[in-house]
């Protein structure tokens, strides 16, 4: 499970950031197309932020569907999978966005 380390490198850097600051909120986007499963980073941030300045943090995740650009046939469109694959039946598309892992915002209180 690669979100218990991504969890950690999210906690790191907060805390990195923000030295003896009690956060209350980190806000993060994670992309459909990122391959990083937002139930786990919530149950893995509980615990990673245990005994740090994020414990009991709220953890909010916005999950940004991805965008692709096909060569076929000019259309841009929503990709929720991995399945690179335009309407028009063409494989030759262009992922645009969807592979995000920011921290949109932190809160401190």
């Amino acid at each position: 499970m690669h979100e218990l380390s991504i969890t950690q490198s999210i906690v790191d850097s907060v805390v990195d950031r923000l030295p003896g600051r009690r956060v209350t909120l980190v806000a993060l986007d994670v992309g459909k197309l990122s391959g990083v499963e937002p139930e786990a980073l919530r149950f893995c941030f509980e615990l990673v932020a245990a005994g740090t300045d994020l414990d009991g943090a709220a953890l909010v995740i916005a999950e940004p569907p991805g965008r692709a650009h096909c060569a076929d046939c000019g259309s841009d469109f929503e990709l929720d999978t991995r399945i690179l694959l335009c309407d028009c039946g063409s494989a030759d598309v262009r992922v645009r966005s969807g592979h995000e892992l920011l921290i949109r915002s932190v809160e401190v209180a």
